[in-house]
């Protein structure tokens, strides 16, 4: 069994996904950690955005290992510190990559086999696992996301005011919806979920009456 979870930035996906995963007693896989791990890779080397060439070289040495609350690059813990503002200020391109993106999909894939899972992303419904049995779209109004991620203990973004944090958002949703492969958007047959005025306990309940 497959759970997927799909929303824009700030919409609650990695807290849902893991307290359904947590009642169901599934595997829960963040995919977005995973391509953060290889921005913070890439940044560790210190190899500019603009040479491709480089960036596929280190994703060919990248040593991930990802566990339902740790990451891992080769031996080191780096759970932490892929939450940094420069990571998130820099995910989006990376994961846009072509090469990048069929790289993670297959890896994706791969975890998910043989076993049931709660995965969430940008288009695990669409794309990773596109023939998953149970697909979410969860979304809430830019206001509230920008909220949710000013409160977020993981994100660095604290010390800001709530205006530019929406800006952040809006221009993430621009650039996550617009690339040309596996942009954000909705599969078409998943179930889409408002959570603007929602609180978490309502929302898995609504995901796990569904699975039910």
């Amino acid at each position: 069994m497959i759970i997927a979870v799909d929303g824009p930035a700030g919409a609650g996906k990695s807290t849902i996904a893991k307290k359904i995963a947590k009642q169901l007693g599934i595997y829960y896989l963040d995919t977005g950690a995973m391509y953060r791990a290889l921005t913070f890779f890439v940044l560790m080397h210190k190899v500019h955005l603009d040479n491709i060439e480089e960036i596929r070289q280190l994703l060919d040495v990248f040593d991930l290992r990802i566990t339902e609350d740790r990451v891992f690059i080769g031996e080191r813990d780096v759970t932490v510190e892929i939450r940094s503002e420069e990571v998130t200020k820099h995910v989006s391109y990376i994961s846009s990559l072509d090469f990048v993106r069929k790289k993670m999909v297959e890896v994706q894939r791969e975890i998910g086999k043989n076993r049931d899972i709660v995965a969430e992303g940008r288009d695990i419904g669409s794309v990773v696992f596109f023939d998953a049995q149970y697909k979410f779209y969860l979304d809430a109004s830019v206001e509230e996301r920008a909220r949710r991620r000013m409160k977020d203990e993981k994100n660095p973004d604290t010390a800001q005011d709530l205006s530019s944090m929406i800006e952040k958002i809006r221009k993430r949703d621009v650039y996550d919806s617009s690339r040309e492969l596996s942009p954000l958007k909705m599969a078409p047959d998943a179930f889409y979920i408002d959570s603007t005025h929602m609180t978490i306990d309502e929302v898995c309940n609504i995901i796990i009456k569904k699975v039910h």
